[in-house]
């Protein structure tokens, strides 16, 4: 098999580091505006470089980490080719990531009835602790997503969502990064008011958001309950979920999601 990656910054290069650590027997093809990414793949992985055209005259995959606003300029570079090679019966998968854009706008734009794989993974996919949720079109094969779940295994979990429900997973797990280092930092502050080490008190409210995580997803208890019970009668805890409940904290957090989707809503239609 061989798999290309074009476009391989911060969450392109995530996916396709993943697909390089993948159990598959495969080929991996890169390519990136910048040069200097490509060398580092090429270095790290043992990746072939290639321009986008090259590389989508050789791949089965092609796994698209380009920001939506510039996929309409890559996929015309790419366009002749892969209709070319769809004359001649050749199979190709496309695997997108852009916010916003669905499984028809690919196919309208190229022209071509090609089978897309629509992924939306969050940058803890770097370290092997990923989100990737998905959703394919009714051409992919079963054969084609068992190899698509492998290539993208060591990235993380991988979650099947209906189309429908990709932006607002995207406000959830793709943007919730953002949101909790936002916690995490205003913790870590207030350790530090407190009189705490930076360094400690970060690395205080790192590991408290790690394991309060790891929690909730081994036992499947809902949040509500484990609160509860670290939350003793008149203790301090329950004075901080108070000035919490002051501050809004619960409502803005809802209100950051929503946003976020209202945005993924907006992306999808320029």
């Amino acid at each position: 098999m061989t798999i290309g990656c074009i476009g391989i910054g911060n969450m392109g290069g995530a996916i396709c580091g993943a697909v390089c650590k993948s159990d598959l027997d495969k080929n991996v093809l890169v390519c990136d505006a910048d040069a200097a990414k490509t060398a580092a793949f090429r270095e790290q992985y043992g990746c072939e470089a290639a321009d986008s055209a090259a590389l989508a005259a050789k791949v089965d995959y092609i796994i698209l980490g380009i920001k939506p606003q510039y996929m309409a300029s890559v996929l015309g570079e790419i366009r002749d080719v892969l209709a070319k090679r769809a004359e001649i019966g050749e199979r190709v998968v496309l695997v997108t990531m852009a916010a916003g854009l669905t499984t028809e706008w690919f196919r309208e734009t190229l022209g071509l009835a090609l089978p897309v794989i629509r992924i939306m993974p969050n940058i803890p996919a770097s370290v092997g602790h990923g989100m990737i949720m998905y959703t394919c079109t009714e051409d992919v094969t079963e054969a084609e997503k068992a190899d698509f779940l492998k290539m993208l295994a060591p990235a993380g979990i991988l979650d099947e969502l209906p189309e429908n429900l990709i932006d607002a997973g995207t406000a959830v797990s793709g943007c919730g990064p953002a949101f909790l280092c936002l916690i995490m930092e205003a913790m870590a502050d207030g350790g530090v008011a407190c009189g705490l080490p930076r360094q400690k008190a970060m690395q205080y409210a790192a590991q408290t958001l790690l394991g309060t995580a790891s929690v909730l997803l081994e036992t499947g208890k809902h949040p509500g309950v484990f609160k509860d019970e670290v939350t003793s009668p008149g203790g301090s805890t329950i004075a901080g979920v108070k000035a919490m409940e002051d501050g809004g904290v619960r409502a803005a957090m809802m209100e950051a999601v929503m946003a976020a989707y209202r945005r993924n809503l907006e992306l999808g239609k320029k």
